[in-house]
């Protein structure tokens, strides 16, 4: 064993990451720290037969290695600009047409990079440490002067920046090229060449991009496009695995290293949430200075009228009450257009959480008919079940108690298997992220370990196949007539909870109870008030149903429900208010 004749050999120990090596009698090289003997051996040719040769050492793929370990000179909005192009590839799988990728979405990012001043600008920003050069001969491809118009078009495609980073300078480019020494290009902290900065940077002004936002881009692009994706259907998705968002970054090029602090920029363990990717939204939209969306008519898949046609048949309830949402919808002005329209240079910037305020309208309808205080609803489904009994072959009315009975069942048994597929994901990217090139060795072999733990640990627990992703769909609960086991509530009747008064229909329940006492307090005094934490069971079964659909919180779910009461009673109440002062007029005269 010949220590001194094993110093040629640089590579670090798969076992400790030591560079401390020395040779076996066999001629093989072996880890002095830990006694780890590797695959590769030194060759000593015969140098007696040929003269003037020299002892060469074998080092497979050494130089190849090294080259790999460099990888391209790449930029932390390059990396966003990769997963952006990820989601618009798995939006177009999803149904949503090719102009989203290359038109709107391409648009609103390159106004981004302008806006945040890292391109399309005379003097884009990258890091601090030192000036970026922009060569004179790209000036002419980029539009400096003027901002990108919405769906215009477009020199050059949205693609991914990996591909582009390596292409010839006289090639149109989405970012400019720069000019760096060496030194500056190799970053040692992170992959990224402006990685530790990114992470630090706190300018004021500037919304920093972030993978939650890729989401609100993404949404932003399906709201100007008015597609039949909502908010919380991106986010199923997501969850679901049909659009990037875990562990993204592992789709990245071979050749744009990640590690360090890239690892805190692009690797999320949590589950995006409906309330802060909707902020998000509006804060992007915002900062873009975005025009007016394209209107949202009644035609439009985004219209209440539409979204409760869907979400009614979601939950199996009858098709009759889509006359009573759509009179809500009228009275509340909610249908209006300029009501549902996004437009962020507003003074009020908001956009309509369109699937939360559609499912707020099914519930206070909901509560028109049956009240929902544990009582009335309960004595109304009594006299449906004996009708029903007695005219076995007219059309059922609905009963509210055997909808609950179905339905809980149903759900219990749909979050059950969503709590045990969330248990049971894997945070953990196929592709192992490190933080230095140093440790790359170590946290490999700890991969190997850990996947090769988890194949033995399922083989003894579960021998059965694991079930690949299902594919995607906008309903999560299907109902059938056909289908025996669960009653189909859609062709049933409210004929038993409406009563007719001179030629229209009321409900037989004229009572109601406001979700807040606040404005029971400022609109109808006369009728039953609740505190929150005395609801009833069927209407916290019926924010529970609907916030799961949603995956969204029960509080969030019953402040929209407070707010289409607050416009429905406040109209209600202002009619009122002027009918009785018509009267007083009438009789002073």
């Amino acid at each position: 064993m010949d220590l001194d004749e094993a110093k040629e050999f640089k590579e670090r120990c798969t076992q400790c990451a030591a560079v401390s090596w020395g040779l076996t009698d066999e001629g093989k090289y072996y880890c002095t720290s830990c006694h780890n003997v590797t695959e590769i051996s030194k060759e000593v040719i015969n140098t007696g037969d040929i003269p003037n040769t020299k002892i060469q050492a074998i080092n497979r793929g050494l130089k190849r290695k090294r080259k790999l370990e460099k990888g391209w000179d790449w930029y932390v909005c390059e990396g966003f600009q990769c997963i952006l192009c990820q989601q618009a590839e798995a939006l177009k799988t999803l149904g949503v047409g090719p102009e989203l990728k290359n038109e709107v979405l391409h648009n609103f990012w390159k106004r981004y990079l302008q806006k945040s001043k890292q391109a399309y600008c005379k003097n884009p920003i990258y890091t601090s440490r030192r000036k970026a050069v922009v060569l004179e001969e790209n000036l002419s491809h980029s539009d400096w002067e003027s901002e990108p118009e919405l769906l215009s078009d477009f020199s050059f495609p949205f693609v991914e920046s990996g591909a582009e980073s390596q292409s010839d300078v006289n090639t149109q480019k989405s970012f400019p090229v720069i000019k760096a020494s060496q030194s500056e290009t190799a970053s040692v902290c992170s992959g990224s060449l402006d990685g530790v900065e990114y992470s630090r940077r706190k300018e004021k002004g500037i919304v920093k991009m972030t993978m939650p936002r890729t989401l609100a881009f993404c949404y932003l692009s399906l709201l100007w496009q008015r597609e039949t994706i909502t908010l919380s259907d991106l986010l199923r998705f997501v969850e679901e695995d049909h659009i990037p968002y875990i562990n993204s970054f592992q789709h990245f090029p071979e050749e744009m290293k990640l590690y360090g602090r890239d690892k805190g920029i692009f690797a999320i363990e949590s589950w995006p949430d409906y309330e802060d990717i909707y902020k998000k939204t509006i804060e992007v939209a915002t900062f873009l200075d975005l025009p007016r969306f394209p209107d949202i008519t009644e035609d439009c898949y985004l219209h209440p009228n539409i979204l409760c046609m869907k979400y009614l048949m979601e939950v199996n309830l009858p098709d009759e009450m889509h006359n009573l949402t759509c009179q809500v919808v009228k009275l509340t002005g909610i249908g209006e257009v300029d009501f549902l329209t996004f437009d962020p240079i507003a003074k009020m910037a908001k956009t309509v959480k369109y699937d939360v305020q559609a499912v707020a309208i099914i519930i206070v309808v909901l509560k028109l008919l049956f009240l929902l205080d544990d009582n009335l609803e309960w004595s109304l489904s009594n006299l449906a079940e004996k009708h029903n009994e007695k005219n076995k072959e007219d059309n059922p009315w609905f009963d509210f108690r055997k909808w609950y009975q179905v339905m809980k069942r149903t759900v219990d048994e749909k979050k059950q298997k969503w709590e045990e597929a969330r248990a049971k994901y894997i945070w953990k990217s196929e592709k192992p992220v490190y933080h230095s090139s140093i440790d790359k060795s170590v946290v490999y072999k700890r991969r190997e370990m850990v996947v090769s733990l988890q194949k033995q640990f399922s083989t003894l627990v579960d021998s059965t196949p694991t079930v690949g992703k299902k594919s995607p769909s906008s309903f999560q609960f299907s109902w059938s007539e056909e289908d025996t086991d669960r009653t189909c509530f859609h062709g049933h009747s409210l004929q038993g909870i409406l009563k007719k008064k001179d030629q229209s229909l009321t409900t037989k329940n004229s009572l109601y109870w406001l979700s807040t006492q606040k404005f029971c307090k400022s609109y109808c005094k006369h009728v039953t008030t609740y505190e929150e934490s005395n609801y009833s069971l069927s209407y916290q079964f019926i924010l529970n149903l609907f916030s799961f659909l949603l995956r969204i919180k029960t509080s969030f779910l019953h402040e929209e429900v407070s707010l289409v009461e607050k416009k429905l009673f406040k109209t209600k109440y202002s009619k009122t208010k002027k009918k009785s002062s018509r009267s007083r007029k009438v009789r002073r005269y």
